[in-house]
């Protein structure tokens, strides 16, 4: 084998290898996630629906979308401020007025064969002590629980499924990430967090030594054989 025939070799191997790793997969998953809006901007809420205890005037999201953790979970879309959510939700003794932004995602996060709602805002007047989920229930009926309390559908979408896993490329921008854009233009600059960053995976730094010790030994024979 002459060295240039073992050069393309080692070429050729290293680049399935490379190509083989940019097809990674990743695991994400199909959810409700829930957001405090503080400062003009929406921040992954520290706390369950459950169990979080609003204050009067306090703006809180939901949005649907498929994410793999909370750093790489898409916030809700559009403008949303107390003012203009509870403006016609006058102030009452013994209660709060909570506004509430409900963002039931794009088509590219929806279950198979089901169609998001538009996104919404709504002010709900509950009780002082009420939660965030009852909240929710006096504004977005019916709601959805799994038997672990997790927040499967919101006003019955979507109707099946909850926190099911969804297998996205590593590749290439999340799917939401990109309907986010088409769907808000400029406006979706604040709209998705930034995507998870990758480093090399283990597979893909064992593939690459595998080529470089078969590209040395090939090099090793052709030399060896050499008069």
């Amino acid at each position: 084998m002459s060295r240039r025939r073992t050069c393309a070799l080692v070429l050729s191997l290293l680049l399935l290898v490379l190509g083989g790793a940019g097809q990674a997969r990743a695991v994400g998953y199909r959810y409700w996630s829930f957001w405090d809006l503080a400062g003009g901007k929406w921040t992954y809420a520290t706390q369950g629906p459950s169990t979080a205890r609003p204050s009067d005037g306090d703006v809180q999201g939901f949005r649907f979308a498929v994410s793999a953790d909370s750093q790489d979970a898409s916030k809700p879309r559009g403008h949303a401020d107390f003012a203009s959510i509870c403006a016609k939700t006058p102030a009452q003794a013994g209660h709060k007025r909570v506004a509430l932004v409900i963002d039931s995602g794009t088509t590219a996060d929806a279950p198979g064969g089901e169609t998001p709602p538009a996104p919404r805002t709504v002010c709900a007047r509950v009780p002082a002590d009420a939660t965030t989920a009852e909240a929710l229930a006096t504004v977005a009926k019916p709601l959805r629980y799994d038997t672990n309390a997790l927040l499967c559908a919101i006003a019955g979408y979507p109707g099946t499924g909850c926190g099911e896993q969804v297998a996205t490329s590593r590749t290439a921008p999340p799917p939401t990430a990109k309907a986010d854009a088409k769907d808000n233009g400029k406006d979706n600059a604040d709209a998705t967090s930034e995507p998870a960053r990758h480093g090399p995976s283990l597979g893909l730094l064992a593939g690459v030594v595998a080529v470089a010790a078969l590209g040395g030994a090939a090099v090793w024979q052709t030399r060896r054989r050499r008069p």
